[in-house]
């Protein structure tokens, strides 16, 4: 792993410096993804910052609006990612044409995709981490750039309540607030939900299966996306609605996509679910992760494999 001030002196020696995240983005992948490009335009003010992605923001798109790139801009360009674990989930597969790469995470690093990278899978949000970057290296930390580190923050410590979340992370929040952002704001943001999409969390309760061991799924299927004016992309809002259940321990909900495959969300309260979704074209965090399943077989055969570790767990703490 390289140190900040290493990326740092990579950064300078390029004009063109493109930064992207994972797809389906969360608060996270665009908070990180937008307060690293907006400190880097207010530090090298001639250089070429842009963000890239597919324009698939959906209900976050006030964190950040990505820009349009072309293959031509990449020519002699840096290319940076941030939260993003795997190469298959950076969005806009034009990251590959960049002269070097460089990745910052917290995701296990099961895939060192990049020429140059910090990872640190114990922080709780790539946000944070870039919050870090731009402190240690003393770049501008306006209230342009702290508004989407906080909404970073915020939206993968599930509002300060994970438990990868330190004293650090309060400190880093602390200063971020100090700027002047409206905290306030985001937290509404990050928590409204439009009366469809509330709908949408019943209906989940309404499905949810339970198995003895504590593991829980719902299937949202299209017809029910359909029904309640709800699409794909706003269905994520009903991923933690499970976990307010005590009997619940992990669980999984599966969103049926037009196509009719599947994305899997998988949630835990203490049972490691990542490993499970690294089978199924996914990946992400110990207790939180997400994959991908081609049809029913599939999420059968996933549900049973949480249903299997959840047991284990049980075991192990009973």
């Amino acid at each position: 792993m390289n140190t900040f001030t290493e990326i740092y002196q990579k950064i300078t020696q390029y004009d063109t410096i493109i930064l992207h995240r994972h797809t389906s983005p969360d608060p996270d992948a665009l908070g990180s993804q937008a307060g690293l490009a907006r400190s880097l335009k207010l530090q090298f003010p001639n250089k070429r910052i842009l963000c890239a992605g597919e324009n698939d923001e959906g209900d976050l798109a006030w964190i950040n609006h990505m820009d349009q790139v072309t293959e031509q801009d990449y020519e002699g360009a840096l290319v940076i990612t941030t939260d993003t674990g795997n190469a298959a989930r950076i969005s806009n597969k034009l990251y590959s044409k960049g002269d070097f790469l460089i990745k910052i995470d917290h995701h296990p690093d099961v895939e060192p995709y990049a020429d140059m990278s910090f990872v640190d899978d114990q922080a709780p949000a790539a946000s944070q981490i870039v919050a870090d970057f731009i402190i240690t290296e003393k770049m501008p930390l306006t209230a342009e750039v702290a508004y989407p580190l906080y909404a970073g923050i915020v939206g993968d410590t599930g509002r300060f309540m994970y438990p990868e979340t330190t004293d650090h992370t309060f400190k880093i929040a602390a200063k971020l607030a100090a700027t002047g952002i409206n905290i306030n704001e985001i937290a509404r943001n990050i928590s409204d939900v439009t009366f469809e999409q509330a709908k949408l969390q019943a209906e989940v309760l309404e499905y949810m299966k339970v198995d003895a061991s504590g593991a829980a799924y719902a299937i949202l299927t299209q017809d029910t996306l359909h029904k309640l004016g709800v699409d794909s992309e706003q269905a994520s809002c009903t991923v933690s609605t499970p976990g307010r259940i005590k009997d619940i321990i992990a669980w999984n909900v599966f969103v049926e996509k037009p196509d009719g495959t599947f994305r899997v969300h998988y949630r835990s309260k203490g049972p490691v679910i990542n490993e499970l979704a690294a089978k199924h074209d996914g990946g992400g965090h110990a207790l939180a992760s997400g994959a991908n399943a081609k049809d029913m077989a599939e999420v059968k055969q996933i549900f049973a494999e949480l249903v299997q570790v959840t047991k284990e767990y049980q075991e192990e703490h009973e």
